[in-house]
């Protein structure tokens, strides 16, 4: 799969930008996690920038390419989940594992929060959204991170609940990578 394909696939859900709100549509599964990542404007500001340039999805360990940066409603992203690998007689860098689609919904751009939504492509495990939020509040800087998904694949149905400590786990290591990335450690 390429990043230049994803302009023909189709989104794999019906309830397009759900994650604006609390509650999770029928039949998807609903993730929310919330994160404070420090103090003031500069950790708002490095914050802000590492998740609207990928680096937080890359520095989390998911290895990611998108049409456009800083996401805008119809980029499309392409990740992969499993492991990187250097081949020494090509010098490049070949991925493995899942690609993972999706195509960015809703993008949030205000004073005190910043972030976006991709939904979910055609070849992705799962179906459903995920919201990543950047926000600025008399308690600190917090990332908040929202997902209503369920399986797509025969594999993730099977899986049941290990998916979802597996989208579970995906935000804590998504909130480390930004807390480092923002650096107020």
């Amino acid at each position: 799969m390429r990043l230049e394909e994803l302009a023909q696939r189709q989104l794999t859900y019906d309830e397009v930008g759900s994650t604006q709100y609390d509650e999770a549509p029928e039949g998807l599964h609903r993730l929310e996690y919330r994160e404070r990542l420090g103090d003031g404007d500069e950790v708002f500001r490095r914050a802000a920038d590492a998740l609207l340039t990928w680096r937080m999805h890359r520095t989390a360990g998911i290895p990611i390419t998108a049409t456009d940066t800083p996401p805008q409603v119809g980029t499309n992203t392409l990740g992969r989940l499993g492991a990187g690998m250097v081949v020494p007689a090509l010098r490049t860098r070949t991925q493995l594992g899942l690609p993972v689609p999706c195509r960015v919904v809703r993008v949030v751009d205000e004073p005190d929060c910043q972030g976006f939504a991709y939904g979910t492509l055609e070849g992705h495990p799962e179906a459903g959204e995920e919201f990543f939020l950047v926000t600025r509040d008399s308690d600190g800087v917090h990332l908040t991170i929202r997902a209503y998904s369920r399986a797509a694949t025969w594999y993730t149905r099977l899986a049941g609940p290990v998916t979802r400590k597996a989208q579970y786990y995906a935000a804590k290591r998504y909130a480390a990578a930004l807390r480092r990335l923002a650096g107020d450690l």
